[in-house]
């Protein structure tokens, strides 16, 4: 059976995007399922979290990926050869590079956009879920993983300027799936940074439900120790498995998994 396939794409910064790959790609490891994690984002916090460093120039990476997709002579290396262990079990990582921002020009040039799923595609059978997380923006990599990708996770932070952002983006997934990639489907908004007690985020969530959009009944809590996870490089389920926050994300990956 192919992997599951899930993008993490908000084209709006700082809503938490690569916090929410990283720690539901670590529960799915921590609950026995063989992991990939994809950071396509030049700035690389996805990879510097799970690694607590930038991988050296000597790393495999996505850069290294997407640069033989331009040599031909690169040409018969297959995407697992760019694949690095985490040091967590049964999660693995095709790490970021900056190089990612220097090539994507030529990327886009030369309609690369497809390399991503024929690469996916091959690897059918080694993992059980895929997560991608993506830059902040609708550019080639992001396109790449929303054509490679079968279900794509939105995160809000319960802002205004996001709420405007939001019906863009949804129109954007669904140009891709239409022009492109039929699999795809929102599988639901991801509320991010709540706090129930504040007015404004419980409204603009229960706007955002009685417009009929697909938000997910599971919330994220604002913590502090969520920066904490970022300095130890350790996703909460391996940093703190009993704090409100990780018990979340487990409910948030039980919703989405039906386990």
């Amino acid at each position: 059976m192919s992997a599951i396939r899930r993008v993490v794409f908000n084209q709006k910064g700082g809503v938490g995007k690569s916090t929410i790959a990283v720690n539901l790609a670590a529960v799915a490891a921590n609950l026995g399922s063989k992991t990939l994690l994809i950071d396509l984002d030049p700035q690389g916090n996805a990879s510097h979290y799970l690694t607590g460093g930038q991988p050296s120039g000597d790393t495999p990476s996505a850069g290294d990926f997407f640069e033989q997709a331009l040599n031909i002579s690169l040409f018969g290396k297959e995407v697992e050869e760019y694949v690095i262990p985490t040091p967590f079990d049964g999660l693995d990582l095709l790490a970021s590079d900056p190089e990612l921002a220097e090539l994507m020009g030529k990327l886009e040039s030369r309609y690369k956009m497809f390399k991503l799923k024929e690469a996916l595609d091959r690897l059918s059978g080694t993992y059980d879920e895929i997560w991608i997380d993506t830059p902040p923006a609708l550019n080639f990599y992001t396109r790449s993983a929303l054509i490679a990708a079968n279900r794509c996770l939105i995160p809000f932070d319960c802002d205004t300027f996001s709420r405007q952002a939001l019906y863009t983006l949804i129109g954007n997934v669904e140009e891709i799936r239409s022009d492109h990639n039929p699999g795809l489907a929102v599988e639901g908004i991801v509320v991010n940074q709540f706090q129930p007690r504040a007015s404004l985020p419980s409204r603009l969530v229960e706007e955002l439900e009685a417009e009929g959009l697909p938000v997910i009944p599971t919330r994220l809590s604002s913590s502090v120790r969520i920066r904490e996870s970022h300095e130890a490089a350790r996703p909460m389920i391996h940093l703190e498995p009993r704090h409100k926050l990780t018990q979340e994300y487990l409910a948030l990956y039980r919703h989405l998994s039906g386990r």
